[in-house]
């Protein structure tokens, strides 16, 4: 086993500080893993990372929140804000700062960079492809992401170790804490995550549905092509609750028009479950949908950043995934079999979900 450092870049140190606290308890040891690290930079917005440590043969893990839009700095005397683009910068800077000295550099990125571009059509930019396809070529030995939006996105580098995971465990674990919930139906709200909505079906040994998103081609609106209709497909929702899963929540319309449907088609409580809520848009609308008794509860991870606004709102639940992370770096570090973590957390939550008797 290599030694392990934790290289905590500051769009994640929060969610850092408790993953190096459950590695603690896990190795038994006091000492802290992440390294200590300097991120300037210039008032015409140029960066650059300082190591301030050795790394030397050391097992490097650099964690990164891309979609994190609550850090900034001074750039040219005016605030900014960081961008998913500066922060995978940063992300390089690591890597040049820590190649020739770690003996293994990891990535990991919650939120998969550009991973809504994994993709094209005509003359569009494959940017997930060529930023994965940069980090295998600058030294990276694996990349580590959560819910990646398309996972097939790993053929782009089919000799990297490329470690897709999705926080059903923890969530669960969360909707079991805070509610007492049985007739369950998983609904994915479009046909690209029903791999997603299956997983979870699969856990609570429940029937599944999906709606199939019809777009109007013809336009682009915010980059995408509108919704013009929602078009279900599966098990009737008369009478059921419901739990209503995606990767992430942009502004939330469309999980708000979908759940809008499911209550018109007789649905009960409607538990909307997200990996990522980003909410670069939109809280107004869903706090008025949460109102109108649209849906029951929200319920998404600390993988990526969350506005504060919106942390103590009634309809809001956080489940804490940083032990999970922990579990996964140490697994990693100590060369164990990753499939192993994953089936056992699987069977603890059906064990939980059986002891308890809520489905």
């Amino acid at each position: 086993m290599s030694k392990l450092k934790l290289v905590v870049l500051k769009n994640m140190e929060e969610f850092g500080d408790k993953v190096n606290k459950h590695l603690n308890k896990m190795n038994k040891t006091h000492k802290s893993y992440i390294t200590k690290l300097k991120t300037n930079r210039f008032s015409n917005g140029e960066g650059k990372v300082v190591i301030e440590e050795s790394i030397n043969n050391n097992d490097i893990y650099i964690l990164s929140d891309v979609g994190n839009y609550g850090v900034k700095y001074k750039m040219h005397g005016v605030d900014h804000f960081m961008s998913p683009d500066e922060h995978f910068e940063d992300i390089k800077r690591v890597i040049a700062a820590t190649s020739g000295h770690a003996s293994k550099i990891n990535v990991i990125m919650p939120l998969l960079y550009e991973a809504r571009q994994h993709k094209r059509r005509g003359n569009e930019s494959l940017d997930c492809a060529i930023s994965l396809q940069e980090l295998e070529k600058i030294g990276v030995n694996s990349i580590i992401t959560f819910d990646a939006h398309d996972p097939s996105i790993c053929n782009a580098i089919p000799h990297l170790p490329f470690e897709n995971f999705y926080p059903t465990n923890p969530i669960l674990k969360q909707i079991f804490k805070k509610e007492k919930i049985n007739d369950v139906l998983v609904i994915s709200p479009d046909m690209g995550a029903m791999e997603r909505a299956r997983y979870y079906a699969d856990i609570l040994n429940c029937d599944v549905g999906v709606f199939y998103k019809r777009r109007d081609l013809s336009k682009v609106v915010n980059g995408k092509n509108p919704i013009v209709e929602h078009m279900y497909m599966g098990a009737n929702p008369e009478g059921k609750n419901i739990i209503v899963v995606d990767d992430m929540i942009a502004s939330g319309s469309s999980m708000i028009e979908v759940a809008e449907q499911l209550k018109e088609k007789g649905a009960l409580n409607i538990y909307l479950v997200a990996t990522f809520s980003l909410f670069t848009e939109g809280i107004k609308e869903f706090e008025n949908a949460y109102h109108n008794q649209l849906f029951t509860k929200l319920y998404t991870t600390n993988l990526s950043y969350i506005p504060e606004e919106i942390k103590n709102k009634d309809w809001f639940e956080e489940a804490d995934c940083s032990k999970y992370m922990a579990q996964i770096i140490n697994t990693l570090n100590k060369k164990q079999d990753l499939n192993a973590l994953k089936n056992a957390k699987k069977k603890e939550i059906y064990r939980q979900n059986k002891r308890r008797k809520i489905l």
